[in-house]
């Protein structure tokens, strides 16, 4: 739980970065490319080519093609349809997407992981039940595909890692990850990026390289090395902490207009699916599996 906390902390900031300072501003296409190019640059080192099988390679630049690649192209292009506390409430469908996902990845079907992402669920929607604008319709299907390509990856990651060597150094592949993303978004940039709409300001610069160096390039890496440690349902209520996450950071820096008794009661939903997975439904799936 400690990495995905460190990460929603940290992603916390880039969803306010973004949707003030980049959406409209700078190409959408350019700013998921230059992400994935700086990502990939942090890692590339590390990668080790020779202890990688082809068949595991290809897995992990098809999760990362998804999870990075794709998920950017649709995030970047909701806050050009939406307003940034929208595309946070938006997100919580998530934990249902990862729930769901991990369970038929499995070949099963586990009812109170599907309760507790519920639960999380229902403590976002709490947080930022609000009007709705004329794009509400698109912008709400781009954002869930954007959902649902970040619930793919993270799924596929874990599963995928599960049943690898456990002496597999995970920092010494996740390049790959990366590159998979770039496969996505070099040839998305080339067929629909606005070269006129370029980063202008080093204010803009400097937030896409801090997007791409720590918010992807080791926010993505700390988060699936994470999720490779918790459970479906505490990895579906990480999801949604991002909700509440963000719109503090709304709050305190941009001073958006938040409902705070919503903030906080869902807050506290979205803590007690975290705490109702790791102290009820974590030990009576363990007892379950123990014996059967």
């Amino acid at each position: 739980m400690t990495y995905l906390s460190a990460v929603t902390l940290l992603w916390a900031f880039s969803f306010s970065l973004i949707g003030v300072y980049l959406a409209g501003q700078v190409d959408a296409w350019f700013s998921v490319l230059i992400r994935v190019v700086l990502a990939s640059i942090v890692f590339l080192p590390f990668l080790k080519f020779r202890q990688i099988s082809p068949p595991l390679a290809l897995k992990l630049m098809a999760i990362g093609g998804i999870q990075l690649g794709l998920m950017y192209c649709f995030y970047y292009q909701s806050f050009l349809l939406i307003s940034v506390p929208e595309v946070l409430l938006f997100t919580v469908f998530t934990p249902l997407y990862v729930t769901i996902i991990y369970d038929l990845l499995k070949g099963r079907f586990s009812l109170w992981y599907l309760v507790t992402a519920a639960i999380a669920v229902a403590g976002a929607c709490v947080i930022k039940f609000a009007g709705i604008n004329d794009n509400f319709l698109l912008g709400f299907l781009v954002v869930q595909g954007a959902n649902l390509c970040f619930a793919i990856g993270q799924v596929s990651y874990k599963y995928v890692m599960e049943k690898q060597p456990t002496e597999l150094p995970q920092h010494t592949v996740f390049g790959l990850f990366y590159l998979g993303a770039l496969c996505i978004a070099l040839p998305a940039f080339f067929l629909f990026g606005n070269t006129d709409k370029l980063p202008t300001t080093e204010l803009q610069w400097g937030i896409l390289i801090y997007l791409g160096v720590i918010a992807s390039g080791l926010g993505y890496f700390i988060w699936n090395k994470g999720a490779c440690l918790v459970n479906a349902g505490a990895l579906a209520v990480m999801n949604n902490a991002l909700v509440p996450a963000g719109l503090v950071v709304n709050i305190v820096i941009w001073n958006r207009d938040v409902d705070l008794p919503r903030l906080f009661i869902g807050g506290a939903i979205i803590m007690f699916s975290l705490w109702f997975n790791e102290t009820w439904v974590k030990k009576r799936i363990n007892r379950v599996a123990q014996t059967s």
